[in-house]
């Protein structure tokens, strides 16, 4: 019997490394090629409880290695690919917007077209049952007032370097699959949250500080809205796309918890004064100057540069033909979030040591 395999690039990030451990468990017949450049966002440490598992097999590097992608296509029998591999932090794409470019734009064009190549090669039945699902965000749309929800059918409006890198890119997976015959699927999700999720990130960042006592900065007036996905539940939707998506289509992926940056803040000091109360806390304890409660941390700061001010997704698509909901609500998303990185910080400083001090990025 030839083993099936997947090819998840980008499969030590955040959402990635969370969608291997879900196929682990969905799919135990299926063999996983992670393949990741291992950049300052992708950790073996995230995946390093599959080091011998022989139905997981790591590769370090790059998307745009046609040789290397080319290889993992024919050595491993793959059936689909899954594209996790972008840079995707909007504050470092106003820093150096060129490394978005690079990986976002021609590492995923480059992947296309090594992949069209391996599909085209294959007999009927396999090509019939080979997919190229490519994973992008809502913020390719722009941004919202406030009303009205983004759909598939929304024109792209992107206002960041990292939206319009990720615009450019589904682009390409759209013209693969039109000019090419590709069988392609998009998604566009919105804000992720959850374990293994580089401290860089709202959560996990606004978590880490608080739990050292440590300034918790809101940028502008706290009222940007974002809608917020619990990423098993994104990973469960993934799956569901993979199997019975319509090859050419885009399937918007929402999590229905629309939050002001300001509540998501509030709401983790409230979740962390229930598992880990201020006057219990070692990092603070001692310090005379400490706050009497996680929200005393709160401070305001200059608003990010072309700062969209709301996102929300239209998830009709992907209820109604697939039958997908999430299942975790924000709040009990966001307090399994926050245990994990209580029990995690050992994770936290493997990952960041030497590479990030949760300093502001992103300013001109």
């Amino acid at each position: 019997m030839v083993v099936e395999g997947w090819l998840v690039t980008g499969g030590a990030g955040f959402i990635g490394s969370n969608f291997v451990h879900f196929v682990r468990k969905r799919y135990p017949h299926v063999k996983i090629v992670n393949l990741d450049k291992l950049t300052y966002a992708g950790h073996i440490e995230s995946i390093e409880d599959l080091k011998d598992d022989p139905m997981h097999v790591f590769v370090e590097g790059d998307i745009g290695n046609r040789e290397l992608v080319r290889y993992l296509l024919n050595t491993h029998n793959v059936t689909k690919v899954i594209n996790f591999a972008a840079e995707s932090h909007v504050d470092r794409s106003i820093e150096g917007p060129e490394d978005f470019v690079q990986t976002n734009v021609l590492g995923t064009f480059r992947l296309l077209d090594t992949v069209r190549s391996y599909w085209m090669k294959l007999d009927n039945d396999r090509k019939g049952s080979f997919r190229f699902l490519h994973v992008s965000t809502d913020e390719v749309y722009g941004s919202l007032g406030p009303t009205g929800l983004f759909s598939e059918e929304s024109p792209y409006a992107p206002n960041s370097p990292y939206a319009a890198s990720k615009a450019a890119s589904d682009h390409f997976v759209r013209a693969y699959n039109k000019t090419y015959g590709l069988p392609t699927l998009t998604t566009n999700c919105s804000n992720n949250y959850g374990p293994y999720q580089y401290p860089e990130k709202l959560i996990p960042l606004m978590t880490l500080n608080a739990i050292e006592g440590k300034p918790l900065p809101v940028y502008g007036d706290g009222l940007h809205i974002r809608d917020w996905l619990y990423v098993e539940d994104h990973c469960e939707a993934i799956c569901l796309v993979l199997e019975r998506g319509i090859v050419g289509e885009t399937y918007n992926i929402g999590g229905k918890s629309e939050k002001t940056n300001i509540e998501v803040v509030t709401t983790i000091c409230d979740i962390l004064e229930e598992l880990l109360p201020v006057k219990d806390n070692p990092f603070i304890l001692g310090n005379s100057k400490g706050p009497l409660s996680y929200r005393d941390l709160i401070t305001f700061v200059t608003d990010r540069p072309g700062h969209d001010r709301r996102y929300g997704l239209e998830t009709s698509k992907i209820e109604k033909t697939l039958g997908w909901y999430p299942k975790e609500s924000f709040y009990s998303g966001l307090r399994k979030t926050i245990q994990w990185y209580l029990d995690n910080l050992d994770w936290c400083e493997k990952v960041t040591k030497g590479k990030y001090d949760r300093r502001r990025l992103g300013l001109l």
